[in-house]
């Protein structure tokens, strides 16, 4: 039988996290470090989906388990892989039926299995709650050009706290900030990033952030960090002249 855990203990168990859902919801937004392990594809998602909405729930799960009866074998070989003989931890939207399914299956496979109590869903409400958690920021603020970045990763490298908003964002804070670099997460996917730094700073430490506006490119600042900064005081950067 598969351990059902609440978010904390979930994230701080041992084991690679194979996220269940769909490629497209994994796409969205998912849980630093997790594997896609899709129990359905996007359009097999939708059929299924639709055919719950037409038809009913009973209908819907005999058609999913038509569908996954197909590929339960190479699912489990999959599981096996990124295991490595370890538990694997393992989540769906809401901790429902395509968790459940996917623990059984892996579990008859021999593997250990712990999942996510309420999801992904649970998981980003634990996002919320962690960006909102209050800690003393020092802003590094100045004209574009002038060095930020970089007085940032000495910061780190001196072993001073640093959220790095624009290298999260796979953005350099200009019109072409992007080019060069890895396309830019969803926002909700940066918010998870961040929330996985924010959650592991000292609060009885500064951390230091460049001043930002509320977008790095396409991606947003969550609004929990942004009242924070606003609230922060700020270090101008020295020029050279």
């Amino acid at each position: 039988m598969s351990e059902i855990l609440p978010v904390d203990l979930f994230l701080s168990a041992p084991g690679s996290i194979l996220d269940v859902r769909s490629p497209g919801e994994f796409n969205q937004g998912h849980i630093p470090g997790a594997v896609n392990l899709p129990l359905f594809s996007d359009d097999e998602r939708a059929t299924v989906g639709t055919c719950y909405k037409h038809e009913g729930r009973e209908a819907a799960v005999e058609l999913g388990f038509e569908i996954v009866g197909l590929k339960q074998a190479t699912l489990l070989r999959q599981a096996k892989a990124i295991a490595a003989g370890s538990t694997v931890r393992l989540h769906c939207w809401r901790g429902g039926l395509r968790s459940e399914s996917v623990a059984w299956l892996l579990t008859t496979g021999g593997l250990q299995t712990a999942t996510l109590e309420g999801g992904y869903k649970a998981f980003r409400r634990w996002v919320r709650t962690a960006l909102s958690q209050s800690k003393p920021i020092q802003l590094l603020g100045d004209m574009t050009g002038t060095g930020k970045t970089d007085i940032l990763h000495c910061l780190h490298k001196l072993g001073e706290q640093v959220l790095d908003l624009e290298g999260d964002a796979n953005h350099r804070g200009s019109s072409f900030g992007a080019l060069g670099l890895p396309p830019q997460p969803s926002t909700e996917q940066f918010e998870n990033m961040l929330a996985f730094a924010w959650q592991k700073f000292d609060p009885s430490r500064p951390i230091w952030i460049e001043a930002e506006s509320r977008k790095d490119g396409s991606s947003r600042i969550p609004p929990e960090l942004i009242d924070q900064m606003g609230n922060a005081s700020a270090q101008a950067v020295t020029r050279s002249r």
